[in-house]
């Protein structure tokens, strides 16, 4: 089966660790992972990882891919270099592609209103209060939230990130996704027999 690619944002100072799970266990799958860059000059994540993005935002269409994932960046809270990624991720929900955010991209989407009127999570409440963004009453202490197409998940929860990322796409479901959650976040090695069953 044909899949459209999953689209990862990269620019500087993005946190390199929160979304390897996802991308690992999606191109296992058989999704193509296309990195997008502001543009297409290498980029270098917060680890010291130089990376070179496959492409640029602005060529990145919704109707091109399956999903846009936006990890976190001290860029998000130093000015409004990343707010182009906000702004792509509005144009990729209004058309029913979904979005994923983890970490310091939540704030940039309460700051472009995508929370305002979706279930969503963060690293705390208040960090995402500190945006002035209209959405507290929908926060969640949660791991990760699902609302409507759009994942959000704090940055210590990258392996729920993920959870959140494969079940929305099919890629696993019900117990054998509990499972793949189980291993990977608590290390329980009863998991892998329900992993196997399910080869």
């Amino acid at each position: 089966m044909s899949r459209k690619p999953v689209h990862l944002a990269v620019y500087d100072t993005y946190a390199d660790w929160e979304t390897g799970h996802a991308t690992a266990y999606l191109a296992r799958a058989g999704y193509e992972i296309r990195t997008v860059g502001p543009s297409r000059e290498p980029v270098t994540s917060i680890g010291g990882l130089r990376a070179q993005p496959a492409g640029a935002l602005d060529d990145v269409r919704p109707e091109d891919s399956s999903l846009l994932i936006l990890p976190g960046a001290d860029l998000w809270e130093t000015g409004d270099q990343l707010a182009p990624f906000a702004r792509k991720a509005r144009e990729f929900l209004a058309a029913g592609v979904p979005v994923a955010a983890i970490c310091g991209a939540t704030a940039g989407l309460a700051r472009e209103g995508l929370l305002d009127d979706r279930e969503h999570t963060s690293a705390v409440s208040f960090y995402l209060a500190a945006t002035e963004y209209k959405g507290g009453s929908r926060y969640v202490d949660a791991d990760a939230v699902t609302d409507r197409g759009l994942i959000t998940a704090g940055p210590t929860e990258p392996v729920a990130f993920a959870r959140e990322i494969l079940g929305l796409l099919g890629v696993y479901e019900g117990e054998v996704l509990d499972a793949w959650y189980r291993l990977f976040h608590d290390s329980d090695v009863t998991a892998y027999a329900v992993l196997e069953g399910a080869r």
